[in-house]
């Protein structure tokens, strides 16, 4: 049988446990709430300049020896990242994580080419929580 005094510690427990609760499913709720990133561009390219996706195409000779990814969002609310994940035939090559900064930012990643990388590619750009934002596809030929 519960003394009076176990009874209130049990109470006190768990109305401690209620708040704590109500407090981080108020701080998810928050953190849902508050504006993201917008992905306003992206694009495959032979080069960059400027901050400008040079000769955008979705087929690329290995000749030219390296494809950029070049993504523009904006707003940018606050600091966070992104990433672009390369594939080759659907094999993971590279992942790279960019940074974001307020108000507006273009970032790019690459990769070098060789004879061995012909095919199919495509890149995932997804945001720090893994959502995928968008997905480009390109072809490297001779």
């Amino acid at each position: 049988m519960l003394t009076k005094q176990s009874l209130i510690l049990v109470l006190f427990i768990l109305s401690l446990t209620l708040c704590f609760s109500l407090a981080i499913a108020k701080d998810n709720d928050t953190a849902s709430a508050m504006p993201s990133s917008v992905l306003v561009n992206a694009s495959t390219c032979e080069k960059i300049e400027m901050l400008a996706p040079v000769n955008q195409a979705a087929v690329f000779s290995v000749k030219k020896e390296q494809v950029f990814c070049l993504t523009t969002f904006n707003p940018v609310p606050q600091q966070t990242y992104v990433y672009h994940t390369w594939f080759r035939r659907d094999k993971l090559i590279k992942i790279k994580r960019l940074p974001l900064n307020p108000p507006r930012w273009t970032t790019f990643s690459s990769i070098q080419l060789r004879q061995a990388d012909k095919g199919p590619w495509f890149i995932e750009i997804n945001d720090r929580k893994g959502h995928l934002l968008k997905t480009l596809r390109f072809s490297l030929t001779e």
